[in-house]
């Protein structure tokens, strides 16, 4: 006990976080890397964006505005918002964070669904917070499980719509009725980083939710469909009063030049994320169905990724199709962290690569039946 007391010691709650783990995407010697492990564009940024971010080059010596004001704009713009409720962040990661540390005090709880994004949790108990943790139907988020969940403690609701790492979504009415059960005091966040990708007519993001009510927040990212990760750079559509609040913890330069320049320019190539989209159609069908077809079951997605399950017989468990993919240059996302262990999941990659997918796993399935 001495020993502990003469260093340094976090806040409580901090030792207990475990480390969130990026998506591996490793050299292979000899060989071309295919990385569909964190749900990247296979279709890069918009050339406009790559053209604005180097035109920053010679102004790096400046600070950016701290207030992202031509972003916003661009984003009221392209979404028909009001550019004063709009807050830009390093990533939705950064947006977690600082509702978690604006709005939970220690003790307070934050509820989530079973398989919800690992940054809510670890996020919560950064703060002090209680992750409580609302089970799923179907590896899809329930409403009466998160409602039930609801106490007077609870300050946050996150819903990541569509769910990473599941794919599946609410509807636009089951969202409402989600929202419509929460106290007044608790705010309903919705993760919509893969907003673009849903083409479903039942499908609403979360603009009419944050427009008519003082609890809801809307998050979006420009990591994925836009293809700019490397930038960090995220914004998140309030209320007004959340907004002035995220606005007072933020820091007063968090999002930067650079990424504020390119975040403009892809929001105005509209055609390259559809071309995105597009691509998306076509290869997630594709994919799912292939894998089908080898007797892996693939859950529905409607994002761009699938999550596959793998049988628990020797020679075809997730680890080992892992193993196999990884050899021949093909890195994938393993789910134990999501208490998911027989299931990888795959990012939709460019023809290429999703061939392959489907290739190195038929010999895996082969050569176990032979």
């Amino acid at each position: 006990m001495s020993e502990i007391l003469d260093r340094p010691q976090p806040k409580p709650g901090v030792l207990d976080i475990a480390a969130y783990k990026p998506g591996e995407g490793k050299a292979n010697p000899g060989g071309r890397v295919y990385k569909l492990s964190s749900n990247e564009t296979p279709l890069g940024p918009s050339p406009r964006a790559i053209e604005a971010f180097r035109a920053c080059a010679g102004e790096l010596h400046y600070y950016p505005d701290g207030g992202a004001t031509a972003l916003r704009q661009a984003v009221a713009r392209r979404f028909g918002l009001n550019a004063d409720r709009i807050v830009c962040s390093a990533g939705s990661d950064e947006l977690i964070s600082l509702l978690c540390h604006a709005y939970i005090e220690p003790g307070d709880e934050v509820v989530y669904s079973q398989y919800g994004f690992l940054m809510y949790k670890i996020a919560t108990l950064a703060s002090g917070g209680v992750p409580v943790v609302a089970p799923e139907t179907g590896l899809k988020a329930d409403v009466d499980a998160i409602l039930a969940r609801v106490t007077p403690r609870t300050r946050l609701v996150f819903l990541a719509n569509p769910n990473n790492p599941t794919g599946s979504y609410l509807t636009q009415e089951e969202v409402k009725r989600l929202h419509a059960g929460l106290p007044k005091n608790v705010i309903l966040v919705l993760d919509a980083a893969y907003a673009e990708y849903v083409r479903r007519n039942d499908y609403e993001a979360g603009y009419e939710l944050v427009a008519t009510n003082e609890n809801v927040v809307m998050m979006r990212t420009f990591s994925k469909i836009h293809g700019l990760a490397a930038l960090r750079l995220g914004w998140a559509y309030c209320p007004a009063g959340i907004a002035d609040v995220l606005n007072r913890v933020r820091g007063p330069f968090n999002v930067s030049a650079p990424a504020i320049a390119a975040g403009v320019a892809s929001l105005a190539d509209p055609a390259h994320t559809d071309g995105a989209v597009e691509h998306n159609e076509c290869w997630l069908p594709w994919l799912a169905t292939e894998l089908r077809e080898l007797g892996l079951e693939v859950e529905p997605s409607v994002a761009n990724f699938v999550l596959v399950r793998f049988p628990e017989s020797a020679g075809v468990t997730a680890p080992e199709a892992d193993a196999a993919l990884q050899a021949g240059g093909v890195f994938v996302r393993r789910m134990e962290a999501y208490g998911l262990p027989d299931a990888l999941r795959i990012t939709i990659g460019q023809e290429e690569a999703n061939r392959l997918v489907v290739e190195i796993l038929a010999r895996l399935l082969d050569g176990r039946r032979a």
